[in-house]
């Protein structure tokens, strides 16, 4: 039985702990969904596929570039937030991710966002909730702040015996690290950007619906 467990591949059983939230979207009141965009054959498709992943290490450079196509989109209480956060990230917690006043943040086409929260699991409920909707262009961090602080912040030396393209990583993510200010998860008080100050975003046009049909 441990081996079964043990073969069982992480975005498997990801998508199992998942799948119940999918179908809890059900009871989502009207008038705060649409109807849903994907059946939960192909949402777990393409959770299993990972589609909806951005690397730490395309994150890392995005950050260190400046790149305007990115919004980080922290998903944790606001506490967690104010007590680290990454850099330029907006703080939506979860709780919150079904508000009205949000939308215009969430769905819209100006930029890529970028959810994260400790690990991955908070921040794919609030991809799936984002895709339910029709919302485009949303999408998580893979391995979430706990992987970014062991292999981003703090990244490990690998083996003298370990493959060159492992060390070409390492150190690319020590460059990362050192641009990013590594070894440490302290944000300062001045850099916090919480959830009553979110930057203002143009929310995309809605078209007219046509006259007539079902």
């Amino acid at each position: 039985m441990k081996d079964f467990f043990k073969n069982i591949k992480p975005r498997i059983i990801l998508a199992i702990g998942i799948i119940p939230l999918a179908l809890m979207l059900a009871f989502v009141p009207e008038n705060r969904t649409v109807p849903y965009k994907l059946t939960i054959e192909e949402l777990v498709n393409q959770i299993t596929e990972g589609a909806q992943y951005f690397t730490a290490d395309q994150i890392a450079d995005y950050i260190v570039q400046k790149d305007p196509s990115i919004q980080l989109i922290d998903v944790r209480s606001s506490d967690e937030f104010d007590s680290y956060h990454l850099p330029g990230a907006i703080n939506i917690p979860l709780s919150d991710i079904l508000s009205e006043d949000l939308e215009g943040y969430l769905d819209q086409d100006v930029k890529n966002n970028v959810f994260y929260s400790n690990g991955t699991v908070n921040a794919n409920q609030a991809w799936i909730i984002c895709k339910q909707r029709g919302f485009k262009n949303n999408y998580v961090l893979q391995g979430g702040l706990n992987y970014w602080a062991e292999n981003i912040i703090n990244p490990q030396k690998p083996d003298d015996i370990a493959p060159s393209d492992e060390f070409a990583k390492y150190d690319f993510r020590k460059a990362m690290s050192a641009a990013l200010g590594g070894g440490t998860l302290e944000t300062k008080t001045e850099e916090v950007q919480t959830n009553a100050a979110l930057p203002a975003i143009t929310k995309k046009k809605k078209k007219k619906k046509a006259a007539g049909g079902c």
